[in-house]
């Protein structure tokens, strides 16, 4: 079965650099907003009796599904056969659970949502926690590839002694597989949340490790308050000004600033979210996974 591959506004160079390894075509549309906000989809390229692949990094999804419901529903109408979503920032994963009385439970709301809409989505280290696997939540099959060696990769080539440091107990599994991949230590620090913008960090004494690079490692950076908060106790308590590296940079409002504004180091992102701070690219990731998939469907 013949592949189209579709980048959405500000994903093309993804979906022309994947569209180029894979050796498929790029297929040609028209999305954007009217005045009033609404959105306008068009559909240039035949898409009958074929399948579409959709490359769609998901930060502010709130702006981003319409777009996307519309453009599947279109396509679906003119004959497409299977849809898949490659989605390197894959939203609606953190709100897993009810911790109010009346809170939605977004993750497994926006699951839904979406496995109505693509056939197979592809991701790159969604925000697992109380949710063990993307099977709970998504109907479809979900691909889950892992940033990890990208990061271990660039730890091995970049620093010299280094000591991995996670902000706080969630983001142990990637500290760990990181260290572990560059051969170096790791320390995994106590975070208590106060709110959506406030943090504390517990930080040990820098005794021992004084001749050591800290790397502040995380799988989202959204207020960056962690991030931050870390920083400033880690140089406190003696350590070398830490580089921050981070999967997904979403960086809210002035986060970015202040980070650097904090005592980073240097702050270093994979590509899933185009940002300045992107030193990591994860095209070869979804490369490898995609020859495979698209071989099965």
């Amino acid at each position: 079965m013949d592949w189209l591959i579709f980048g959405f506004p500000g994903n093309e160079p993804l979906a022309a650099q994947l569209a180029e390894q894979l050796q498929i075509p790029v297929g040609q549309a028209t999305i954007r907003a009217f005045p009033d906000g609404e959105s306008y989809v068009r559909l240039l390229s035949e898409v009958q009796n074929k399948n579409v692949l959709i490359v769609l990094t998901l930060d502010h999804p709130n702006d981003k599904f319409l777009p996307l419901f519309f453009f599947c529903q279109t396509a679906r109408e003119a004959g497409a056969r299977k849809i898949g979503l490659v989605a390197p920032y894959l939203a609606y994963m953190r709100q897993d659970k009810q911790f109010n009385p009346g809170e939605a439970v977004t993750s497994r709301q926006f699951a839904k949502l979406l496995s109505s809409v693509v056939d197979l989505i592809v991701t790159i280290d969604p925000h697992l926690h109380r949710v063990k696997g993307m099977e709970e939540i998504y109907s479809v099959p979900v691909t889950v590839l892992h940033a990890a060696p990208l990061l271990s990769a660039w730890v091995i080539e970049n620093v010299k002694n280094p000591l991995l440091v996670g902000p706080d107990s969630e983001s142990e599994q990637w500290v760990r597989q990181v260290a572990q991949a560059a051969s170096a230590p790791y320390l995994v620090l106590e975070k208590h949340r106060k709110g959506d913008r406030e943090v504390e960090i517990k930080v040990p004494p820098a005794e021992g490790w004084e001749q050591h690079q800290p790397i502040l490692v995380d799988d989202i950076i959204s207020t960056a308050r962690t991030m931050i908060m870390a920083t400033q106790q880690l140089i406190t308590q003696g350590f070398q000004p830490p580089i921050c590296l981070g999967i997904h940079p979403i960086f809210s409002d002035n986060s970015f600033e202040e980070s650097i504004a904090a005592g980073a180091a240097k702050i270093i992102t994979c590509d899933t979210i185009s940002h300045p701070s992107n030193g990591i690219k994860v095209a070869p990731l979804l490369e490898k996974a995609l020859v495979s998939l698209l071989r099965k469907a």
